[in-house]
């Protein structure tokens, strides 16, 4: 029987790629620093130094792209 509290992104089946680890411990930075809204969390990534996928900085709508990306993989 599956747990039915565990979230998809709990269960992954692979590794997460260093991009991956990258853009998660800049979010976690962010929120740690009291950034929660989106605005400031898209400067807060921009801040950090870590490309946007595309290498040009961070956009609420790349952010949105990306972590819809990311959300759909396995």
């Amino acid at each position: 029987m599956t747990d039915r509290y565990l979230e998809p992104h709990q269960a992954r089946k692979r590794t997460p790629t260093t991009y991956e680890d990258l853009l998660g411990d800049a979010i976690e930075r962010a929120f740690g620093a009291g950034v929660h809204d989106l605005p400031g969390l898209v400067q807060a990534l921009n801040d950090s130094g870590l490309a946007s996928p595309s290498g040009k900085p961070w956009t609420e709508e790349v952010y949105r792209q990306e972590i819809a990306i990311l959300s759909e993989q396995p």
